[in-house]
């Protein structure tokens, strides 16, 4: 399983994801693509550390709530600190695996939790299944639910030259360059809107799902 990958080490996760030099503009790019709302309730699926926590906290304000999902136990446990660490009191995660997940795991005592939107920021290319886990998190959805993609794939134009880098990139973290899982969203949803980010390399895609 992909999260076994990270098993170790994920105290060294932040500094060598190349988060504040590349990666965090998609995270915001793919945020404000969806459009949250205050108040609104947004999974987090394939979480990891919790890098976009405080932007979707910003995003849904103190009336809101995120919920983080991993399969990793020890990705977990530092996203888990960090809510603690920042106050987000509207922030909890869950482990659970992302093909198998269910309404029911994200109850708070048995009563249902409403999902206004699924995002999913550079875990898609990783899990090796991603249509199957967005088939999942559609069931997750109210009707008229909001899904945000961010992933990557090869630069392109003028950025072509930094390919290598990108893929190196890639591989480190486990992601499959070539796995384009925004494609099953505007596939199938509504109102999508897309943009891109470091040459092409970061797609942000949101759309809504009926």
């Amino acid at each position: 399983m992909a999260w076994k990958k990270y098993r170790f080490g994920t105290q060294f996760y932040d500094a060598l994801s190349g988060e504040c030099i590349v990666y965090r503009a998609g995270r915001v790019a793919g945020i404000e693509l969806m459009g949250l709302q205050a108040g609104d309730t947004v999974v987090d699926l394939g979480c990891g550390t919790g890098l976009s926590f405080e932007l979707l906290v910003a995003a849904v304000g103190p009336t809101g709530q995120v919920i983080g999902v991993d399969a990793s136990p020890q990705m977990l446990q530092v996203a888990a600190k960090r809510a603690v660490r920042n106050g987000w009191s509207n922030v909890r995660v869950l482990q659970a695996d992302a093909t198998h997940i269910s309404a029911a795991d994200l109850a708070v005592d048995g009563i249902p939790t409403p999902i206004d939107a699924v995002f999913s920021a550079y875990a898609l290319s990783v899990m090796g299944s991603h249509p199957a886990v967005l088939e999942r998190a559609t069931t997750l959805l109210k009707p008229g639910g909001r899904v945000g993609i961010v992933d990557m794939q090869r630069p392109v134009g003028a950025a072509k030259s930094f390919t290598p880098l990108a893929r190196l990139a890639c591989r480190m973290g486990g992601a499959d360059i070539e796995a384009h899982p925004w494609k099953w969203l505007t596939a199938r949803a509504e109102n999508v809107m897309q943009t891109s980010r470091r040459g092409g390399h970061i797609q942000a895609v949101t759309g809504i799902l009926k």
